[in-house]
């Protein structure tokens, strides 16, 4: 009945529930690594008495398996494929914005160190982590994977390979670039003001594919201009609607983002920088001073008797 209340167009059923074994068995996979990583090999990567991992490494792990589950399941993944681009940009928003920030933060800095060791493979992260290079990366996958000639070849072709490539692609790229912001290593993460620039910077590229599908006449996706049309959507309002997802999600997403770092670092003491009252009791640098010899009585004598003492100017007699 929901089927044919909001498709018109062939007989074809959108919503027809279709299992995806692989996408459960990666999501399984993942999870039983990062279990066994954490049960097995981290008590011995961290220092007697510290945490393995903490509660949120634990909670965004479990959203990123989440987002991960449902970017890449039934319904999103068939409608994105094979009906509606608009649902193809917010699965790709899910993978590359959403995603890889989570599982950064899920990712504990044992565990990453663990993975890439310290010698060549470390170097190369290093490099491809530099604020330039995870960027242009990063905009280069979007650039890749918005090209009309690629994204009908990975909906259209029987082959698994262009598609789950271009997915891999996509995240990898998103995963370096969000490094510098989030990442374990703390040694590649950028100062609070640069992460407000790189992160506004990533938001402008993507504007240029998203005003383009704003305002293309026609189909610019020939894969998605099928007979079925899901919610009577026509492919012109499929590609607005892409575009306004594409522009307003992304660039939404990373400006609160900005905001919330704009907070933490330039408004984190403003309250008691414009504190009226004054605390009940003194600083202790009001009491003892920042000297690091304290200051005695003999100190204060010698210096009086090495300064001549100086004789006032006789008033002036008032006349009388």
């Amino acid at each position: 009945m929901l089927a044919q209340a909001v498709t018109s167009g062939s007989g074809v059923d959108p919503f027809a529930f279709q299992a995806h074994p692989d996408v459960w068995l990666l999501v399984a996979a993942l999870t039983g690594a990062y279990v066994y990583m954490v049960k097995a090999v981290g008590p011995h990567a961290v220092i007697a008495g510290q945490p393995v991992v903490t509660r949120r490494n634990v909670v965004a792990f479990g959203a990123a398996m989440a987002m991960l589950w449902v970017a890449s399941d039934w319904p999103i993944h068939d409608l994105g494929e094979g009906y509606l681009y608009s649902v193809h940009m917010f699965q790709h928003m899910m993978l590359t914005f959403f995603l890889p920030p989570l599982a950064l933060l899920a990712t504990p800095e044992w565990l990453l160190r663990a993975l890439i060791g310290k010698d060549r493979l470390y170097g190369v992260l290093r490099w491809l982590c530099k604020p330039v290079v995870a960027g242009l990366l990063f905009n280069l996958a979007i650039v890749i994977t918005h090209i009309p000639g690629v994204v009908n070849a990975s909906v259209t072709s029987d082959s698994a390979a262009l598609h789950y490539g271009l997915h891999l692609m996509a995240v990898s790229a998103s995963l370096l670039m969000w490094m510098p912001v989030c990442g374990p290593f703390r040694e590649l993460q950028m100062g609070t003001g640069g992460k407000m620039i790189y992160l506004f910077l990533q938001s402008v590229l993507p504007t240029i594919p998203a005003g383009w599908l704003t305002f293309a006449e026609g189909s610019v996706y020939d894969a998605y201009d099928g007979p079925t049309r899901v919610w009577n959507l026509s492919v012109t309002d499929d590609q607005q609607l892409a575009g306004a997802v594409m522009k307003l999600g992304g660039s939404m997403f990373l400006w609160t983002i900005i905001v919330v770092l704009w907070f933490k670092r330039f408004a984190s003491s403003y309250q008691d920088e414009h504190q009226y009252r004054r605390g009940r009791l003194m600083p202790t640098a009001e009491i003892v001073g920042h000297d690091e010899d304290p200051l005695t009585y003999d100190d204060v004598e010698r210096e009086f008797a090495r300064v001549p003492a100086t004789t006032e100017p006789d008033r002036a007699q008032p006349d009388r």
